[in-house]
């Protein structure tokens, strides 16, 4: 019993969190896989007349109306462009206790990473082209860093709550 103890200890220290990588940019970002519900192929997009400029519009997911958020714009980057690498990661996010269900778009889904905690370092205080309060971590691996991002920041609440409300006016828009 005593070996076993002490195999649980070791294990609860060398704890591993997985991470969906993906590209916006040609640069790797990832967040935590316990927000991700699952990843599309791109598929068409229904623009929401007066949503702000990073929500791109929605799409049907299995009968409901889920807002697409385009990352690029949300970062300050330029729009994302439909490639066939193109996808729609379908996320959870949470921001004072309000629970969204968003599609983000982004280049590319690369890979489902585990990382350590010796792993991810703090984020930097400058030189990303991002706000660095998206910014959880920089998660290393190999020679390479990849962002981790904190998607419950991604978002204001205020945010949040415009998209529910052109969600909820498209839907009453489809149910007429």
């Amino acid at each position: 019993m005593n070996d076993e103890t002490e195999h649980n200890d070791i294990t609860q220290n060398d704890e591993t969190v997985q991470y969906l990588t993906f590209k916006l940019d040609g640069e790797s970002f990832s967040t935590e896989i316990s927000k991700v519900r699952e990843v599309l192929e791109y598929t068409q997009i229904t623009p929401v007349p007066r949503s702000p400029d990073f929500m791109r519009g929605v799409i049907n997911l299995r009968g409901s109306v889920v807002p697409v958020v385009d990352l690029r714009l949300q970062f300050g980057m330029a729009a994302t462009e439909q490639t066939v690498d193109s996808c729609i990661i379908i996320i959870e996010v949470n921001i004072e206790g309000t629970s969204t269900v968003l599609g983000a778009l982004a280049d590319s889904v690369q890979e489902v990473i585990n990382l350590k905690k010796e792993q991810l370092e703090p984020a930097p205080s400058f030189g990303t082209r991002i706000n660095n309060d998206f910014v959880q971590h920089m998660g290393k691996v190999g020679d390479q860093f990849i962002m981790v991002l904190d998607i419950n920041k991604v978002f204001s609440l205020e945010q949040i709550n415009r998209v529910e409300k052109n969600s909820a006016i498209n839907n009453e828009a489809e149910a007429a």
